[in-house]
């Protein structure tokens, strides 16, 4: 009876919020507050439990991709598909979910939760499963140092019942992996990891790029003598990727663009493989064969603005989220910079963090030849400066989104375009595309 009243509140509230263009997260925020209880009770009647995906960067994509190769195997999966990433985002999912009684009807739960406030979420539902993706210094405003990014992901960790996954070139997750292997005797989940083949060790920049760590000697191509991961990124090519699988190479296309969400992909395999792999002991009515899941992978695509391909004046329009010094590297290495008008939109609202200063990381060298031809957003100026350093061209600086949209929309008629962008002005910019294109709703 009270999730019946909870989930009839919660849906009252969405309907009266999508009438005023409200937030997709207040109907959470609501129940959260007349009943506490809601998500956690709903979530426990999953059969497969709950799939937490956490760290820095690639969590929505990477969740994204999850979700979609668990369906293709048959299961039912509810997941906080807008994005919104703390626990009153996944109670309005739920809510919007839900049967009139409030029931999910899934077999398995796959969430992506912000680092911070995952702790509020543990503290309520025990991850079945957990994938840890990095650790990246981002919103320093919020987190202080990468130092304590990583104690938050290790209470994740620690909170996991079955399987953690984890990367095993970032240094401070291999360290929650290692130090969650030591405590398997006392009933710690099963550790599974995700890496790179030594070829591709410098394409993927860490945090430890950025500066000397104290008796840390970094992975190097040269030297590296490990054993494959569960599973291993080996080659990169246009639109495809070769993965080392139970000392197997598997190469398979992919729909998804940049070099991050290559090597995610192999973090969404070890996840996928480990939960199919569960299920099927349980009695599922699934799979857990590799060439399947690979083919449900080459079909997924980036989630909004990660990536994102758009059509505007009958050219493509791509929309890549740039939010720390190395997002931003592999943002600029992913993507061919000639022949492509760039606009970079850079606002500092709480969701971006308010500490600019690690655009100064950030090498632009690759945009020189080309320039760029609208810098915006709150922090335009600041951005602007830091282009001029590295001698890149600029064209126009507009503080204001829909103003810059407009000026960059008629320069670069005729020419393929990309934006790069921080998280709020992204959701700025696409709710103006979405009035002259078609843009994906959310």
């Amino acid at each position: 009876m009270r999730d019946f009243f909870s989930a009839g509140a919660g849906k009252a509230v969405r309907a009266v919020a999508r009438l005023r263009g409200g937030g997709s997260a207040l109907p959470g925020l609501v129940v959260e507050r007349l009943d506490p209880g809601f998500m956690a009770r709903g979530l426990a009647r999953l059969p497969l439990g709950v799939i937490a995906v956490s760290g820095t960067n690639g969590k929505t994509t990477t969740t994204k991709m999850i979700v979609e190769m668990l369906e293709a195997q048959g299961l039912t999966v509810f997941t906080n598909r807008t994005g919104s990433n703390f626990s009153r985002g996944v109670v309005a999912a739920m809510v919007q979910e839900s049967t009139a009684g409030g029931k999910l009807d899934a077999d398995v739960a796959v969430l992506e939760l912000d680092e911070a406030h995952a702790m509020y979420f543990i503290e309520r539902v025990k991850p079945r499963f957990t994938l840890l993706l990095n650790v990246l210094r981002d919103q320093l405003d919020r987190f202080g140092e990468i130092d304590t990014t990583a104690r938050y992901l290790q209470r994740i960790a620690d909170a996991t019942t079955d399987v953690l996954v984890v990367n095993r070139e970032d240094r401070l997750i291999a360290e929650i992996g290692e130090r969650t292997r030591a405590r398997a005797a006392d009933g710690g989940p099963e550790v599974r990891e995700f890496g790179l083949a030594p070829a591709l060790l410098s394409t993927f920049p860490g945090d430890d790029d950025f500066h000397v760590v104290p008796g840390h000697a970094a992975a190097d191509a040269a030297t590296d003598t490990r054993e494959p991961a569960d599973v291993t990124l080996l080659e990169l090519g246009k639109n495809e990727a070769t993965f080392l699988i139970d000392g197997e190479p598997r190469s398979t296309p992919l729909q998804l663009e940049g070099l991050y969400n290559t090597y995610n992909a192999a973090a969404a395999l070890v996840t996928v493989r480990a939960v199919l792999e569960r299920a099927v002991a349980e009695g599922a009515d699934t799979s857990a064969r590799t060439t399947e899941v690979l083919e449900a992978l080459s079909t997924v695509r980036p989630a909004f603005g990660r990536g994102e391909k758009l059509e505007l004046d009958g050219q493509p329009l791509e929309l890549v989220l740039v939010k720390n010094p190395a997002g931003f590297r592999l943002g600029l290495a992913s993507f061919d910079a000639e022949g492509v008008a760039v606009m970079i939109a850079v606002n500092d609202q709480y969701a971006d963090g308010r500490d600019m200063s690690w655009l100064w990381d950030v090498d632009f060298e690759t945009l020189r030849d080309g320039g760029v031809d609208t810098v915006t957003g709150t922090r335009a100026w600041d951005m602007a400066l830091r282009l001029e350093h590295d001698d890149v061209p600029i064209g126009a600086v507009e503080e204001d989104l829909g103003a810059a949209l407009a000026g960059f929309r008629s320069r670069t008629q005729g020419r393929p375009r990309r934006i790069y962008c921080t998280y709020t002005a992204m959701l700025g910019l696409r709710k103006r595309l979405s009035e002259i294109t078609d843009v994906e709703e959310i």
